[in-house]
């Protein structure tokens, strides 16, 4: 590769490098300007540099029976919720063989307090009926979709159906049962890989009015109370059969059940407890968190357990952009999501102004979201969309993603926490990781000469890639710094030094060999390309085996190891290949000047060598201006 060529690719890969740092402040600068939650500027400490909150939480079961291996169930999703990533560095212990001892670093958002008393089961149910969530003063007569009160033979039908039923001597109503297993929510943005998938809706987990935009949204049901409920008098109501129905069969709901639909008040204190306490089988009342929607669900059709996957995120629209809403993202297994695509296309069927056309998404007693259903969802990839904080959006996605617990908590306690070592060990740690790097700087210099210079630029910017990386990711996945992890990033000071070192040798025993250094450069690069590829594989697997196989410090130590591994190797390839590429071409290190650190002489380089087929390559007694070496015939 002649000069040019080499000088035009040093010049692109400086280029690339300057990108990603403008992406990398520019992010951090919109992150705290404009985020929410705002972004903080400094990293966020751990427990033992900054102290934090401690929950003590005290089972909330009937007769106070609580077995050991519930509580150990317990405190596994708890510690899983509340550090999933094992970066926050929050510590669940047990208390008493019975309590638990929750210690989270900082403020915890009360979202996340709330989040650790609920057992957070979620079933998905289909919606039948919704109405304003005060009872109404009179019960209309006739559900929508519905007519005369006689069953598929024409004869009145006094089955009953669900375990929540309490019975009705006279007929109950009766809807159309299709394949209306239940579902999590299509994507309202159709991000899922099948195109022909795509549904959204009101979410009921805020106010009525706060429908989450799209251009491929339906409304779902429109205002809570224009749905009408099913009638609360003794006779039975049945829905016309309609073509979407795939085979037939009907859900039979007892007249006390619409009874209670049409008196249920969200505002009383036990509504939530009721729903709740119903099982698979029983139809069920609840109310949306805010209590201006009532609705009435059929039996469960699909569990919470069936939920393979979940994260948090920004929603994005059609076309890729941003909506300024969070979304929470769903995965179903194999079977559920055969029964979600089922039940999307008779869902999808259904005009979309009817509460057939919603499905609801019950969690502890709550719909915390009931979307409409726009098109059939074939893959089992799903979201929940609404007005979600980011950090209810993370708790939510942690609740699905972790399972639910044995049982719910009450808080018995809460107190702040001192940090347990204090700005005495913080200040002392600083100092060590200074000190470390000026021994470093005082060996390249003495080592390397000038060359050093570019040891001491590499090291600077690795140091301000880790400091924007662990910022982000702080505000990102709430990435705590601890001792431990100070610890890690002291320890890839020289793990990123051994790879100036491995380049700078390389190049070095090239020039000893007899090649001008504009050669060396490449050529040693090549060769030391591979070595530190290799060195910083292992250094990232034993953080990755370390990372997966321990707890709490050690697994922050081994996170901040593997991080400053990826930083070392995009210092490398994008900054000091480049700059020494570029470097070689001027006359103060191309020419060999004894302060450049590549002086031929200095370095013992041979004064002759051979190069093959009668040839050898001789250093000259005074360097040349153009920086090369003469070859002669034998």
């Amino acid at each position: 590769m002649n000069m040019r060529a080499q000088r035009a690719k040093a010049v692109n890969t400086l280029l690339t490098l300057l990108l990603l740092l403008m992406l990398l402040f520019g992010g951090l600068g919109a992150a705290h300007l404009f985020a929410k939650p705002q972004a903080s500027l400094t990293p966020m400490l751990g427990l033992d540099l900054e102290g934090g909150q401690q929950l003590i939480l005290e089972p909330a079961v009937e007769g106070g029976q609580v077995t050991s291996g519930q509580v150990d169930q317990a405190v596994n999703i708890i510690r899983q919720r509340v550090d999933g990533s094992g970066v926050a560095e929050a510590e669940v212990t047990t208390l008493g063989g019975r309590n638990i001892s929750v210690a989270m670093p900082g403020t915890p958002d009360p979202a996340v307090i709330e989040s650790l008393q609920a057992s957070s089961r979620m079933t998905f149910r289909e919606v039948l009926a919704v109405e304003s969530g005060a009872p109404a003063p009179k019960n209309p007569k006739n559900l929508p979709g519905y007519e005369g009160s006689s069953s598929k033979d024409g004869k009145a039908s006094g089955k009953e159906s669900g375990k929540g039923s309490t019975g009705g001597s006279s007929a109950p109503a009766t809807i159309a049962e299709g394949v209306w297993p239940a579902q999590s929510s299509p994507k309202a943005t159709d991000s899922s890989k099948d195109s022909s998938a795509s549904s959204s809706g009101k979410d009921s987990g805020k106010a009525s009015d706060k429908a989450a935009p799209s251009a491929s949204a339906s409304q779902g049901s429109g205002d809570a109370a224009s749905s009408p409920a099913p009638t609360g008098s003794d006779d039975a109501q049945q829905p016309a059969q309609g073509d979407g129905t795939p085979h037939g069969k009907d859900i039979t709901i007892p007249a006390a059940v619409q009874k209670r639909f049409d008196s249920y008040d969200c505002g009383t204190d036990k509504t939530r407890e009721e729903a709740q306490s119903a099982g698979d089988d029983d139809f069920v009342v609840a109310c949306d968190p805010t209590g201006t929607e009532k609705f009435l669900l059929s039996p469960t059709r699909i569990e919470g357990s069936s939920i393979a996957d979940a994260s948090s995120g920004p929603e994005t629209n059609q076309q890729g952009q941003p909506t300024g809403k969070i979304a929470v993202s769903l995965e179903l297994d194999g079977k559920a999501a055969d029964t979600f695509a089922d039940l999307s296309a008779v869902m999808a069927a259904q005009p979309k102004d009817s509460p057939y056309n919603r499905f609801a998404m019950l969690l502890d007693g709550e719909v915390i979201s009931a979307p409409g259903m726009n098109q059939v969802i074939t893959n089992g990839q799903a979201s929940i969309t609404g007005d979600f904080t980011a950090e209810e959006g993370k708790a939510l996605a942690d609740q699905l993603k972790f399972g639910a617990l044995p049982f719910s908590f009450k808080l018995q306690s809460s107190e702040q926490i001192s940090p347990t070592l204090g700005d005495e060990q913080l200040r002392w740690g600083i100092w060590a990781g200074v000190i470390g790097l000026a021994l470093v700087a005082v060996y390249s210099l003495f080592q390397y000469r000038a060359l050093g210079l570019v040891t001491l630029a590499s090291l600077a910017l690795a140091a301000l890639l880790a400091y924007l990386a662990v910022v982000l990711l702080g505000w990102q996945y709430n990435l705590r710094l601890t001792m431990a992890g100070i610890t890690g990033l002291i320890v890839a000071i020289g793990v990123t030094a051994d790879s100036f070192i491995v380049y700078f040798e390389r190049v070095r025993d090239e020039v000893r060999e007899g090649r001008p250094l504009r050669n060396a450069v490449d050529t040693g690069w090549a060769r030391a390309r591979r070595t530190i590829l290799i060195s910083d594989a292992v250094n990232l697997l034993a953080a990755v085996i370390l990372y997966l196989l321990s707890e709490a410090n050690v697994k922050a130590f081994a996170f901040m190891l593997g991080l400053t591994t990826i930083i070392d190797l995009v210092v490398v390839m994008l900054f000091t290949h480049p700059v020494v590429t570029l470097l070689a071409q001027t006359r103060f290190f191309g020419d060999g000047h004894r302060l450049s650190g590549m002086n031929p002489e200095s370095l013992g380089a041979r004064r002759t060598t051979y190069v093959g087929r009668g040839r050898v390559r001789s250093l000259p007694d005074t360097p040349p201006t153009t920086g090369t070496t003469t070859e002669a015939a034998l």
